[in-house]
């Protein structure tokens, strides 16, 4: 998380746009953060998007698109890659963004999984809040044992690997911030 990549895929769509495609936004709708009918990224950048609660209503809404952009494609399940490559195949630019890992440092299906079909992959990375360096882990800082807890600033931060301190699993309740940090490591 607070790396940029809806920010990217906003700069890429607003492109599309530019250049006259016809292009066609979605979200998943327990995306309910900042709005309902846009993707908004952290710093209130935003395009108007579609509420999904399937990847089958992406294929199905963007039959005449020729540019398909996905936010938060970690929240859609496995199912949403069966729908990109169909959607690709058919000649079809598709841009998804989302967590490649959960708050434990877990691969985020079906992330990794569209990272493997993909023709062309970014990972930008967040700064560390703890250390400034290059963040690769989200860290949750609010107690939840969900895999699924949609958030921002008020429960999660941007973390580097050094800094990032995975939940125990012994405990019942996780409150990150509550847990012994390890120092960066110089």
């Amino acid at each position: 998380m607070f790396s940029g990549k809806t920010e990217e895929l906003i700069r890429r769509l607003v492109r599309a746009q530019i250049a006259k495609l016809r292009v066609e936004i979605f979200k998943p709708q327990i995306d309910n953060r900042y709005a309902k009918d846009e993707i908004v990224s952290h710093s209130r950048l935003t395009i108007p998007s579609k509420l999904v609660t399937s990847p089958w209503e992406i294929y199905e809404l963007a039959q005449h698109a020729e540019v398909i952009g996905i936010d938060e494609a970690q929240f859609l399940g496995r199912e949403l890659i069966e729908v990109v490559q169909k959607l690709a195949d058919s000649g079809k630019r598709v841009i998804c963004a989302g967590l490649d890992t959960d708050y434990r440092g877990e691969p985020f299906d079906p992330i990794p999984q569209l990272l493997a079909i993909a023709e062309y992959i970014d990972k930008p990375l967040a700064i560390c809040v703890r250390c400034g360096n290059p963040a690769k882990h989200t860290q949750r800082v609010v107690a939840s044992r969900e895999r699924v807890l949609v958030g921002a600033h008020d429960a999660y931060e941007p973390r580097c690997r050094n800094c990032f301190v995975p939940p125990d699993p012994a405990r019942d309740e996780d409150t990150q911030e509550q847990l012994p940090l390890s120092s960066p490591q110089g």
